[in-house]
Order: C-alpha cells, then sequence, then structure tokens
C-alpha cells in the first residue's frame, strides 16, 4: 500500500457486497445483533473472553465472503493508539497485583495483570473495529436507513424524529470514505509542490507533524460537502419522513430472529463469563496465583 492510499485503509463506511447470508439478513437483525455485539464487548473484562470475540468476528468476516486481509487493513492506522492506550493501562493504572511483579522502574511495578489488562485493552478495541467494519460491510445505505428508522419508529408516537435520525446516521458511515478520498487527494497535491510526506520515515511526532496541514483543508471539504448536500435536500423539497412511502419492503424472518438471539446469547455469556472470570484459570494453569 503507497503512503497516499488513504482510502484502502479506511473500511468502516464501505459496503461489499457478495451475497454472503450475513447481507440477505433484515437490516433490523443486523442492527440488533451489532448493538447486542458491541454492548457484550464494551461489558468484556476477560482477556480469554476478548481473545474468543475476536476469533468470532474474524469467523464472522470471512463468513460474509469478504477478504480477512481488507479487514485488518483498516485496523492498521488504529494500532500505535490502541498500542499506546495499551502502555497507559499497564503504567498508570495498577492491577493491585503485588505478588506476580516482572519489572519496577523507579515507582512504576509492571505485574502479569498489568499486562493482562493492557493485552485486554487491544483486543477489545480491535473487535470492537473489525465489528464495526464488518457491519458495514453487510449493510448497505439504504438498508442502514430503513433498518434505523423501522426500529426507532415506535418511538416516533411520542415525537422522537426517527427518519431523521436514521438520515444522519447513514450519511455520517457513508462519509467516512468520501474524507479519505479528499484527504488522499490533498496529500497527493501537496505532495505534488514539494511538500515531505516521508512514508513511515521518522518517529510518531514527526509522522503526526506532517499530516496536521491535510486537517485544515479537509475540515473546510467536509463543511463545502455538507453544504452541497444540504441544498440538493432543499432543491428537492425535502421536509423529512412524515408521510413519506416506502418502495422497499423489509421482512423480519426466523433467520432474522436467530441472529438477534445470537447477538444477545453473546452480551449474556459475557455477563456470565465476568463473574466466573476465566482469566484465573488461565494465570492459574501458567504458574501465577
Amino acid at each position: 500500500m503507497n503512503r497516499f492510499d488513504f482510502l484502502s485503509a479506511a473500511t468502516i463506511g464501505q459496503y461489499v457486497p457478495t451475497g454472503s447470508f450475513l447481507h440477505s439478513l433484515d437490516p433490523r437483525a443486523k442492527l440488533l445483533s451489532c448493538t447486542l455485539l458491541v454492548a457484550a464487548l464494551v461489558a468484556t473484562a476477560s482477556l480469554t473472553t476478548a481473545a474468543a470475540a475476536l476469533l468470532g468476528v474474524a469467523a464472522a468476516i470471512a463468513w460474509s465472503r469478504v477478504p480477512l486481509g481488507y479487514a485488518v487493513r483498516g485496523l492498521r492506522p488504529a494500532l500505535p493508539v490502541l498500542l499506546f492506550l495499551a502502555v497507559l493501562q499497564i503504567v498508570f493504572i495498577p492491577a493491585n497485583d503485588t505478588g506476580t511483579q516482572l519489572a519496577r522502574v523507579w515507582i512504576v511495578t509492571i505485574t502479569v495483570r498489568d499486562l493482562v489488562a493492557g493485552t485486554l485493552t487491544v483486543l477489545r478495541f480491535s473487535a470492537l473495529i473489525l465489528l464495526l467494519s464488518l457491519f458495514s460491510f453487510i449493510t448497505s445505505t439504504r438498508e442502514l436507513t430503513h433498518g434505523t428508522e423501522l426500529l426507532l419508529a415506535p418511538l416516533g408516537r411520542i415525537g422522537f424524529p426517527a427518519h431523521e435520525l436514521s438520515l444522519i446516521l447513514s450519511i455520517a458511515g457513508r462519509f467516512v470514505p468520501l474524507l479519505a478520498m479528499e484527504a488522499e487527494h490533498i496529500a497527493k497535491a501537496r505532495a505534488s509542490r514539494g511538500a515531505d510526506f516521508g512514508g513511515r520515515r521518522g518517529g510518531m511526532l514527526t509522522r503526526v507533524r506532517r499530516v496536521l496541514p491535510i486537517l485544515l483543508p479537509l475540515f473546510l471539504s467536509a463543511l463545502r460537502r455538507a453544504e452541497t448536500l444540504i441544498l440538493a435536500m432543499e432543491s428537492r423539497c425535502y421536509t423529512g419522513g412524515a408521510g413519506r412511502s416506502r418502495y422497499i419492503r423489509f421482512r423480519f424472518g426466523v433467520r432474522d430472529a436467530a441472529a438477534s438471539l445470537l447477538g444477545l446469547a453473546a452480551l449474556a455469556a459475557v455477563v456470565v463469563l465476568n463473574v466466573y472470570n476465566p482469566d484465573r484459570f488461565v494465570l492459574s494453569w501458567a504458574g501465577y496465583p
């Protein structure tokens, strides 16, 4: 991947129609399952459970027929941030475990459970990014809009703007690849005028300093795109979801209910595993109390 290929790294927001079973699910089932699985990942407090969840998400990506390498590509830009968070977890948030010290630097003590906590942070966020990428791969913009609106429709009786919120979510999700393309164009334009992006040379601060000049024109471009979208919607007399009909009808079948129940079962399993803490058995097997 060349240094200006920003779009290939923005996997969230890109729909990949492979015709798999996951693609054929009702959008409401996809939304419910994804929401429950995200809640399960956030609630995960065990390294063993997080590793199992990451493997499960990888298996789901393979089931969707999306190349795993393509999905993992979107994880690479986030890895430095995740590693930084893991270091903060290890150094500044002690696990209150003084019996298994590995190292001590000044007032900082690193234990086995500190390493477990840092690794848990990386695994949890990695699984979360891959899960959101998978949801984007199997859900088109139309399905996301209609699915969100249908799920939130009962709240419309109390004045909740279900249609407007679903439209905002779909636009925000699909703006990600557009902004990646715009960032790629700006970077190429600056490089053609002599700007040095340097690829992977230099430290993290140096690489961040190279990217900062892109942010202002990218922000202005996003505002222009938003203004153009507003004018286009107003010129077509868009007034919201009141009284709008639907050309496509979705049916929530047995397999959709099974997918939703699978997400609920995953959340329940995480709650149970948090109580029993399977990391105790893994650490005991490895010889740590």
